[in-house]
């Protein structure tokens, strides 16, 4: 069940622009279609509030509405407002050749994400292999913070206090579960404050390595570089942590140059 959000509307937002934004934020991959009450559900807004709002991102093209199920899909203006934001971004303009270069230099997997309040979405994944079958990380797709090296390297580069108020956030099935995550989430934050780098293996077979892009001006970025089909080892992540420190020292000057 959901627990209903804090919308603050008044002097500091619009509470119904606000409202509508969560109901396109309730459809997530795998998902193709949400009904009014699914979408009350996930969002803890009424069900008289989600129906007002969904007729009215309808209008504005926003979402489709699948008559024949009471439902509601994304629209195909919503690509559009993605695309536009990653064809108009100054970083990966400025880095993303970059990026696939050094991909294929070094014959590794290159990805560069930001923080969606407790996930990280891809702004751009440059996927190195020979089976296309394994080119399955695309650009927008999310991955938990709190397990990943891009999200702990994203925890690592920003300031203390947004830190600790996201480390609240992340609960397990059990405190003493819980407990484990957040050191193991620490000691990632540990390894790039000493060594520039942490790195995570969060799916069988999968070494990932990552730092966190720091710039005046710019929000925080982690930058990622990954071998599929790998055991992970100390030696292994050194490796890859020095590509990734040499590689990360180029975008930031590139970008410091923007």
């Amino acid at each position: 069940m959901a627990q209903a959000r804090r919308y603050a509307g008044g002097v500091d937002g619009n509470r119904s622009l606000e409202r509508g934004i969560e109901i396109l934020r309730a459809f997530r991959p795998g998902v193709d279609t949400l009904g009014n009450g699914e979408i009350a559900e996930r969002t803890g807004l009424p069900r008289s509030t989600v129906s007002r709002l969904t007729r009215t991102l309808v209008n504005s093209g926003m979402l489709d509405e699948v008559r024949a199920m009471r439902a509601y899909r994304l629209a195909a203006s919503v690509i559009s407002i993605g695309h536009a934001m990653r064809t108009g971004s100054p970083v990966l303009n400025a880095i993303g050749a970059m990026m696939r270069a050094e991909s294929a230099k070094r014959r590794l997997n290159v990805g560069l994400a930001t923080a969606d309040r407790t996930m990280m979405v891809y702004l751009e994944s440059i996927r190195y292999s020979p089976r296309a079958a394994l080119r399955n990380v695309v650009a927008g797709q999310q991955v938990p913070m709190e397990l990943t090296s891009l999200g702990r390297a994203y925890l690592a580069g920003i300031a203390e206090a947004e830190r600790e108020r996201l480390l609240k956030l992340f609960k397990r099935r059990s405190a003493a579960a819980t407990k484990a995550l957040l050191a193991d989430v620490r000691t990632s934050i540990r390894s790039v404050e000493r060594n520039g780098y942490c790195a995570v293996s969060w799916q069988p077979g999968v070494l990932a390595v990552a730092t966190p892009i720091v710039l005046g001006g710019l929000p925080v970025y982690a930058l990622n570089m990954s071998l599929q089909n790998v055991d992970r080892s100390e030696a292994l992540a050194g490796e890859i942590g020095a590509y990734l420190n040499a590689f990360a020292a180029k975008c930031k000057e590139v970008l410091a140059g923007q």
